[in-house]
């Protein structure tokens, strides 16, 4: 007899399966590849073993002793015994039923894949995606990349420090729209003193041999290059047979959700990437404990709406929140306080001095709605941040919280 029944065991199928079976609810997931999803085998992790690896030739050696050792403690948590792993793709043939297995509650949390931009040549040998750049095993001497969001701003940061010759095509204005506009400009202009070149407002038009042609204000460009790294989004991994189960989705955006994660058909969920909300290892983690909860009937206050995000370059960007556009944009009453690294004795010590914290309260150190942060631990300082954002913390609050000297944190008290 099954409880649940899961469909992927990266980190929000996984956590979700663990965590239900902790609450005595019997699980069957469905994996076809590896457990830990994108993030642990192709992902986040390779990604940071690269960003702390001192050459490229460190880096591939390691990523595979760190990613092996990370896979073998998920395998023993879904060892547990009311967890069973089908390692199969897991098919729905009706609404309650999966490749045999049959269950009230279904999660698919089957992730997403890298998307490619329909251009002539995408389909060279020198384009590559985030998978197939990690599995290298030569540096390349030139590497251009497609794409300056999170995924085209961390691998240009690394292997420029590696020592490739890299170039970075944007179509938008400037790198990371996601991040405050002061910070993803400090972090580009940063990056192009260390050598990396930028085409930003940038179409790319195809790809011919080693060669990317673009337009950029009006005028055709090309540029030459050993590798061509797609960076440009992700789209989630929705399957037809998703149509025996009768819940909308979407090719695009995924599918279709309510506030608890719940599709159009009652008692299927979809969590992570596979939903287009928030495309974030961690949101697909907490998405899916919300799930159990809901199933179980415990209530929790789990506020998806404040989701920190970090982008591991080096020094780091981190944010959590609206930025400061987005809130002259909603009319939103608010103040920002700024303090920078150069001031604080840590960053001193560590040399690492260049950086900036942002964070926007309420009105008179009111309740504290986003924090922004470029430089070294920037997702540790925004951690800290999100935490008083969850409660509803004040800026006041956070000045009166005794901080440990030195410690960098304390550039969040030194804001003014």
């Amino acid at each position: 007899m099954t409880d649940l029944i899961i469909i992927g065991a990266g980190p929000g199928g996984y956590k979700a399966a663990v965590y239900a079976a902790k609450k005595g609810l019997k699980v069957t997931i469905f994996e076809d590849v590896h457990v830990g999803g994108t993030c642990l085998n192709v992902g986040c992790i390779p990604t940071k073993t690269y960003v702390h690896s001192s050459s490229f030739a460190e880096a591939t050696e390691r990523q595979g002793q760190v990613v092996e050792a990370l896979r073998g403690g998920v395998e023993t948590l879904l060892s547990h015994p009311n967890i069973t792993l089908i390692r199969e793709k897991g098919v729905f043939i009706d609404a309650h039923t999966v490749s045999g297995v049959t269950a009230k509650n279904i999660i698919v949390a089957t992730g997403s894949s890298a998307k490619l931009l329909p251009i002539p040549g995408a389909d060279s040998p020198k384009v590559v995606t985030s998978t197939e750049l990690l599995q290298l095993k030569e540096l390349p001497k030139r590497l251009c990349i497609i794409g300056a969001g999170v995924i085209g701003m961390e691998f240009a940061s690394v292997f420029q420090k590696f020592g490739s010759e890299v170039t970075v095509v944007e179509y938008l204005k400037e790198c990371l729209p996601m991040v405050d506009s002061d910070i993803a400009k400090r972090l580009r202009k940063l990056l192009e003193k260390r050598g990396i070149t930028f085409y930003m407002g940038s179409g790319v038009k195809a790809i011919e041999g080693s060669s990317v042609l673009f337009e950029q204000k009006g005028k055709d460009v090309s540029i030459e290059a050993d590798v061509i790294l797609m960076a440009t989004g992700r789209k989630p991994n929705v399957s037809p047979d998703f149509s025996n189960a009768g819940f909308d989705y979407d090719e695009r955006k995924g599918i279709a959700v309510d506030e608890h994660f719940e599709t159009t058909v009652k008692g299927i969920y979809a969590i992570g990437d596979v939903n287009g909300r928030q495309m974030l290892a961690h949101a697909a983690e907490m998405q899916g404990i919300h799930v159990v909860n809901q199933i179980l009937g415990i209530e929790d206050k789990i506020r998806f709406e404040v989701m920190p995000a970090a982008i591991f370059t080096e020094p780091e960007a981190a944010c959590v929140g609206p930025t400061e556009d987005q809130l002259k944009e909603a009319g939103t009453p608010f103040e920002c306080h700024k303090s920078f690294y150069r001031a604080n004795g840590k960053a001193l010590a560590m040399n690492e001095t260049e950086g900036l914290v942002k964070l926007c309260c309420e009105p008179d150190e009111g309740k504290l709605l986003s924090a922004h942060v470029f430089g070294a631990h920037a997702a540790d300082i925004v951690q800290e941040v999100t935490a008083y954002i969850t409660l509803g913390a004040t800026l006041r609050q956070l000045r009166e919280t005794v901080h440990i000297h030195p410690t960098l944190s304390e550039v969040l008290i030194e804001v003014n």
